[in-house]
């Protein structure tokens, strides 16, 4: 698979003839125009996990006569921005339901913000796991109620989630929360069987790297910060393997 970061936590996936794009809201680098405009793909799926303003952008219009499928959160069908899509072509999934055709199976999960989280299989059994917003959203400075609510709510949702297998994983480490910023995707790796792991909704923040204690008891796992709209990596065998210039 090639991954392309666009913006937040939109992302660009080529896999084989298949493109997948996440939460594509901007894309500052024109890497999706130029990939539309090579043709070398056969299918195009759009999915956007919530219908925030740095997740759901009209310019995926744009992409309409290409796309194979909108696969949207159902919270999108409440905007005025949705009506400008052709909704004969549109997904929407509410939580814990399912979606296939012959090239992808989608599952959607909660989500502790608004929305849902997607996990994406395709033709190869390839697996893709994108959280949107869902995250343990511990903001340092709130009220002692605030946190204990947030942690709840996320440690309820990864009941659902335990066990999970995935090849690549999606995941917040936002850095507005500070020393709590890893609080989320450590723990959730620590109960789902995640490959590999891309961090992101980290605009206007410096390259992440894990820190000592990240991964725990497990063993570490390749991971990739990606910094600048248009950086693109290679993910083969588990391992993101070189940057495509």
């Amino acid at each position: 698979m090639e991954l392309t970061y666009l913006l937040n936590s939109g992302f660009m996936i080529r896999a084989g003839r298949t493109l997948l794009l996440f939460d594509d809201y901007e894309d500052p680098s024109g890497a999706v125009d130029k990939a539309l405009g090579d043709g070398q793909f056969d299918w195009l799926y759009i999915l956007v996990t919530h219908a925030h303003f740095d997740h759901f952008g009209t310019r995926i219009r744009a992409y309409a006569h290409q796309t194979t499928r909108y696969i949207f959160s159902y919270d999108l069908r409440r905007t005025k921005r949705v009506k400008m899509f052709p909704q004969n072509n549109i997904v929407y999934m509410k939580r814990y339901t399912e979606w296939n055709d012959e090239q992808l199976h989608v599952w959607a999960y909660d989500s502790t913000d608004v929305g849902v989280s997607f996990l994406v299989e395709l033709a190869d059994g390839s697996r893709i796991f994108h959280a949107g917003d869902f995250n343990w959203w511990h903001w340092l400075g709130d009220t002692e109620e605030n946190q204990k609510m947030a942690e709840k709510a996320f440690k309820k949702q990864m009941l659902r989630l335990k066990n999970l297998e995935a090849d690549l994983a999606f995941f917040p480490i936002d850095g507005r929360l500070g020393e709590a910023q890893e609080m989320g995707a450590r723990k959730f790796l620590e109960q789902t069987d995640v490959k590999a792991l891309v961090a992101m909704h980290r605009v206007g923040y410096e390259r992440w790297i894990p820190s000592t204690n990240f991964f725990g008891k497990r063993a570490p796992i390749p991971t990739w910060s990606p910094l600048t709209s248009g950086e693109t990596r290679r993910f083969d065998g588990g391992k993101f393997i070189a940057e495509i210039k």
